[in-house]
């Protein structure tokens, strides 16, 4: 067996070009952080989950399905793009299933990118776009968020070249909360034109209160509009890694023609028909998120007042350069936050304890 620590010759077997892409970073593991403080436990604020566990029969469905791994999962989710249609309305062909809605963004990508075509978004956004424009050949221009931490859409009209093949409107924004209303949206797509597809990214879309901020379903008589969703937040299914997409018939076609086959594995299918079935239960708990956000948001303010309105279940400290270290601060106080150099800190709405942990780190950090 070849011992890799040899010294060997280099050689490129991977392109060269990802040397330059930065990884995604997941949230750290609470576990590991408690054993190195020598705490019983370190509280996640990093990830955007939701803390109030599965849903009411998720784990009895997955378990259920657990019988039948031995067998291929159903490679076109059709009785989750059923219940998906009857939910929301919409026609089962304008939907697709993938692994989780990442997974979509970046089918999305392959679908409508050559090399050098180009695909545009708000900068800061969701980190997981560079990584899929460079991995997919696309060509990346990023337009830089407004003053305010939000969108600035006149900007990324001004941005379309007769190279841009697909735009990412992310609403609300991941990582810093913030949102793009009605008026506003309305106004860009009249000046992108219909040929271009816009994607509006909706993973948080559950927690939005602001009637301002527009359901992207809504959009969908506009040939050119994606809508994403996912299943991993409101709905408690992260681990599982089940989105989805509602577009035009032939563009839901074209994205299912090339997604991973049966990467909507059998038990995500399972839980999320279970988890669709607990509406209710959602609406309470994102109310209880919701309430949470809002004080949390009161009280960062006293210590970062340019904290901007957040319509997800996270809040955004704007910090700039102090973000690495306040995220240090955080962690050693056993409470993990997602810090981005340079920019800003992402908090998690967890429980009220966890908020208050976390608000109580927050103010020694900053003191």
């Amino acid at each position: 067996m070849t011992d890799p620590g040899r010294h060997q010759p280099e050689l490129r077997l991977t392109r060269p070009d990802l040397d330059a892409l930065p990884n995604y970073v997941p949230g750290r593991s609470p576990a590991d952080l408690a054993r190195e403080l020598g705490l019983p436990e370190a509280i996640k604020l990093a990830s955007n989950e939701v803390p109030y566990g599965p849903l009411p029969g998720v784990v009895e469905a997955v378990a259920g399905a657990a019988a039948g791994v031995h067998r291929y999962p159903d490679m076109g989710a059709l009785a989750l793009r059923e219940a998906l249609s009857e939910r929301y309305g919409v026609h089962v062909d304008q939907i697709a299933t993938g692994c989780g809605s990442v997974a979509l963004a970046e089918h999305l990508v392959r679908a409508t990118c050559l090399p050098g075509d180009e695909f545009l978004y708000a900068w800061r956004s969701f980190e997981a776009y560079p990584i899929i424009a460079a991995t997919s050949g696309a060509t990346s221009v990023r337009v830089p968020n407004d003053a305010a931490h939000g969108h600035d859409l006149a900007a990324m009209a001004a941005a379309v070249t007769d190279r841009t093949r697909l735009i990412v409107v992310c609403n609300p924004n991941n990582p810093t909360g913030t949102s793009v209303r009605r008026a506003e949206l309305d106004r860009f797509l009249d000046t992108v034109g219909e040929d271009v597809l816009v994607v509006i990214d909706e993973a948080y879309r559950e927690f939005v209160t602001d009637p301002d901020v527009p359901d992207g379903l809504t959009y969908l008589d506009r040939p050119n509009v994606v809508v994403l969703r996912t299943l991993s937040k409101a709905w408690g299914l992260a681990g599982l890694r089940i989105g989805f997409l509602v577009a035009q018939p032939a563009v839901a076609a074209a994205i299912r023609k090339v997604v991973t086959p049966f990467s909507s594995n059998m038990a995500a299918q399972a839980g999320a028909l279970a988890a669709l079935a607990q509406a209710d239960e959602v609406r309470r708990r994102c109310a209880l998120v919701v309430s949470e956000r809002d004080r949390v948001t009161e009280a960062l303010r006293k210590l970062v007042p340019d904290v901007p309105d957040s319509q997800a279940n996270f809040v955004w400290l704007p910090l700039g350069d102090r973000a690495v270290d306040f995220g240090k601060a955080c962690e050693a106080r056993g409470v993990i936050v997602r810090p981005f150099a340079g920019d800003g800190v992402r908090v998690t709405i967890g429980t009220p304890a966890e908020n208050d942990a976390f608000l109580a780190a927050a103010e020694t950090a900053l003191a």
